[in-house]
């Protein structure tokens, strides 16, 4: 996939682009819908696939919230390359595209630029100043710029619509398999490799520490998990916590030292700054204390066996 940054030149012009747009936060199975219809009209007219998409959230900066994604833009890429999009353009969320009219946007961006001859959009898909884009001004425009549109109807579960909200709530709540069956996939997190005390590595279980760029995770505690790591599957575990055996001051804010350790199994590779995605299998425990670093490692070899017992190795190499 080629991931574009900002309406720069093109490096070749793009056949019969077949485009959407929006944020795509989870890239969930209603978002998954609308990337299939952009490769079915692009496959079916010798064209190419597109997703626009942006940097951040609208809503970080009208409305000044804090970032909260189910993925970031790293993971976003990376899935949307996993769904075989040929083109992804990231534009930078600022004022001055926050009040470019939908109108505008449409000639401007997905005329002018993209020369596109088809637009995807999902049931409830707004953009342009106001959110006043939709469905409707995008088919009034093709009279007049030539493309096709087509709508993409809602995906639902349980009698619900799948949104990213809901998915977001899920994961917050701990209920990974609610979260899984409207994501289509595992609960997963991508976070890059940091460098923090090394402990991990001094007690014989080295972890992967990661930063996870604002993306929820699911509620603190020990997690059998995997990742895919130079095409081949691994198995970890992965706390979602405090480190209450080894910290000793009182925290006033878990956001700022709530840390993921992911101890891979049978992977010895340094992997510090590397991007790392983590699925979720299922909760082992909760995370407790331990009086010594003697119990907390009994305790690791205790919920390695818990997740071999699940998934031996040999079925997942």
């Amino acid at each position: 996939m080629e991931t574009i940054y900002g309406i720069n030149t093109l490096t070749r012009k793009i056949p019969y682009p077949v485009a959407t747009i929006g944020m795509f936060d989870g890239v969930h199975r209603g978002h998954q819908k609308i990337i299939e219809n952009i490769k079915h009209h692009a496959s079916a007219n010798h064209g190419e696939s597109v997703i626009i998409t942006f940097n951040r959230h609208p809503k970080n900066l009208l409305e000044n919230r804090p970032s909260s994604f189910i993925t970031s833009l790293e993971h976003r890429l990376a899935l949307f390359d996993q769904l075989g999009v040929d083109h992804t353009v990231v534009l930078a969320f600022d004022k001055k595209l926050a009040y470019i009219s939908a109108g505008d946007f449409v000639h401007e961006v997905l005329v002018r630029w993209l020369g596109v001859k088809c637009i995807v959009l999902g049931f409830n898909c707004h953009f342009g100043k106001d959110r006043e884009g939709d469905i409707h001004l995008v088919r009034r425009l093709s009279a007049t710029y030539g493309f096709e549109v087509h709508e993409c109807p809602p995906v639902m579960y349980q009698g619900q619509v799948i949104s990213s909200t809901a998915i977001r709530q899920a994961i917050l709540n701990g209920d990974l398999d609610r979260a899984e069956m409207m994501l289509g996939r595992p609960v997963s997190i991508l976070g890059t490799v940091v460098r923090k005390s090394g402990r991990g590595r001094t007690l014989g279980y080295p972890t992967a520490n990661l930063d996870l760029h604002h993306e929820v995770r699911p509620p603190r505690g020990v997690y059998g998990t995997r990742l895919n790591w130079a095409g081949h599957e691994y198995l970890a575990l992965t706390n979602i916590g405090l480190r209450p055996t080894f910290s000793k001051e009182l925290f006033t804010s878990e956001d700022e030292t709530l840390e993921i350790e992911v101890h891979i199994l049978d992977l010895h590779e340094d992997l510090y700054g590397q991007n790392l995605e983590v699925q979720f299998l299922f909760k082992i425990r909760d995370e407790i204390p331990f009086t010594t670093a003697e119990e907390l490692t009994t305790q690791i070899e205790r919920d390695k066996e818990t997740l071999l017992k699940k998934y031996p190795l040999q079925a997942i190499s």
